[in-house]
């Protein structure tokens, strides 16, 4: 009988680590990662003639409608990397969709200029897509951020960490992670750069850093085949321009449960000239190939050093996902993403999914627990970000 996928995987992960005990030569490292890499992206346990492809949603429409000046903020808070919240996996299920006048406030925005200035914009919703709750019967998980094995990776050598997917994952200057989802914009957490009452310490003067090598190619320090350590890498920082945080992130604007907005968007002042990975809606957990999800970001356990890490998502809300991915603060902002058929380019496609939010502690029942969650991208909020993005809706239409 063929492995499942499952199987195939763990049996995967079981060799990397024999390995990695038994070896220190980082090609060897890199070349089993590589090979791991293919085998998660290959093999299907659905069979040879089975895709799993992007589904095509009906996509409503944000617009601005109107924008009022604010003050400025006093930059006061501290930046938090672990967020909490009073409400769990069944709290989410049980609480109704927002109406449609909760809806437009929620996906109203602050924007944040480099000047410290600051603007509200109004949105309207039009063509609201059809379709309820989705729901999906797993248990929450009750584990913490690392669960038995830490099975992240960390991702060394200019070859991978400047070659896509792994060269969109910058890091922020308030110690998060961001992922390029345009020629000049960042998709982070709200947390990050907002705790829900004011922004953080250091955010108008927020920079993004992309990871270079600290020598040229063939200079003083470079790589060569007889090296035993890794090339050091170092970060060249980019200043953002402006940023746009959800209401629905800002305390006294947003519903109680909190969480269901924990996203944001910069734009840089230069583009950045790399390849970034576009954004797409979320599609249910069960229709992810084999279930799972992938993200890397700049965990503070390990710094400077940008870590992978895939999971099974093993609880979903509208808004949320919960996962078991072994993560630590600093990955938060991470871009979730699958990779996916797509049908009308007949080619191989990776969407970012949802932003990972972190580590979450919740009251449950009197009994503190906590899991590891992503905001998904909904269809309403692919239309916000998107707009954002590409400053009309027009361009908009495809999830």
């Amino acid at each position: 009988m063929r492995a499942s996928l499952a199987q195939r995987v763990h049996r995967a992960l079981f060799v990397f680590r024999v390995v990695l005990s038994m070896a220190g030569i980082p090609g060897l490292l890199l070349l089993l990662l590589l090979l791991l890499l293919c085998a998660v992206g290959q093999v299907s346990p659905y069979g040879a003639h089975w895709k799993p492809t992007w589904p095509a949603y009906r996509l409503p429409v944000v617009l601005p409608q109107s924008t009022l000046n604010l003050g400025k903020p006093d930059f006061g808070a501290e930046a938090k990397l672990e967020v909490s919240s009073s409400c769990g996996p069944q709290c989410h299920k049980g609480t109704p969709l927002p109406t449609y006048e909760e809806a437009k406030r929620y996906l109203s925005y602050e924007t944040l200029y480099a000047n410290g200035s600051r603007t509200e914009t109004q949105v309207g919703i039009y063509v609201l897509s059809s379709g309820g709750r989705q729901e999906s019967s797993g248990k929450s998980r009750r584990k913490r951020q690392i669960y038995g094995y830490d099975s992240r990776f960390s991702i060394f050598g200019k070859d991978f960490l400047l070659n896509y997917p792994f060269s969109t994952s910058v890091k922020l200057s308030t110690g998060c992670t961001g992922t390029l989802v345009a020629e000049k914009h960042v998709l982070t957490a709200a947390h990050c750069i907002h705790d829900g009452k004011t922004y953080v310490k250091g955010t108008q003067k927020l920079r993004v850093g992309f990871l270079k090598p600290k020598f040229k190619d063939g200079g003083r320090g470079a790589n060569d085949s007889s090296s035993a350590m890794p090339e050091k890498m170092k970060f060249q920082w980019i200043r953002v321009k402006r940023t746009h945080v959800p209401k629905g992130w800002i305390k006294g604007n947003a519903n109680d449960i909190g969480m269901d907005y924990d996203y944001a968007l910069l734009e840089l002042k230069k583009p950045h000239k790399r390849k970034f990975m576009k954004i797409g809606v979320s599609p249910p957990a069960k229709q992810l190939p084999g279930g799972r999800i992938h993200f890397s970001g700049y965990d503070n356990d390990r710094p400077g050093n940008l870590v992978y890490r895939f999971c099974d998502v093993k609880d979903e809300t509208y808004d949320l996902l919960y996962q078991q991915c072994d993560a630590q603060p600093g990955a938060s902002g991470s871009g979730v993403y699958v990779r996916m058929w797509k049908r009308q380019q007949q080619k191989w496609e990776r969407k970012i999914i949802g932003i990972f939010s972190g580590h979450q502690w919740v009251d449950m029942n009197g009994s503190p627990q906590d899991f590891n969650v992503a905001v998904r991208i909904t269809p309403l909020k692919y239309a916000q970000i998107c707009y954002w993005i590409k400053g009309n809706y027009l361009d908009c239409r495809e999830g």
